[in-house]
């Protein structure tokens, strides 16, 4: 029996009554990124708290809980493959926006995020100098 495909999520709040998953807002819609290497989910995190985030924690979830949690939420959710660059929007808001039933709490991070294809040379040369400030 093949054990189901483990993907890293990005926590907020983590052992509080506001604890949740940390998503972006695309095109107004919430979205969840599933890295498929935690390393890529910790490097992601470590470029939030450079924007003054609140740190998240990387954990791993079956791929399968996170695609069902997000279609129950309302939320897309997309796979971060493995060496992909995921680079976090530029404005993050913590705010939360989410409540099922009373039984879960979603804290979101959000953002309006631009399209890849409709970043300026200068906003991308922005990101490429934050990037390198990291190594």
């Amino acid at each position: 029996m093949l054990a189901p495909k483990r993907v890293f999520v990005l926590l907020v709040n983590v052992g509080t009554e506001n604890e949740g998953i940390h998503s972006v807002q695309m095109a107004g819609r919430n979205k969840v990124l599933m890295f498929e290497s935690e390393d890529d989910a910790t490097r992601y995190s470590l470029l939030l708290e450079a924007q003054d985030f609140p740190a998240p924690t990387v954990e791993a979830f079956p791929a399968d809980e996170i695609e069902e949690f997000c279609r129950e939420a309302g939320y897309e959710c997309e796979l971060v493959e493995t060496g992909q660059l995921a680079i976090p929007p530029e404005t993050n808001i913590d705010t939360t926006d989410w409540q099922a039933d009373g039984s879960r709490r979603a804290a979101t991070s959000q953002a309006q995020e631009t399209e890849a294809g409709a970043m300026s040379s200068d906003e991308l040369e922005a990101i490429r100098r934050r990037l390198e400030g990291l190594l």
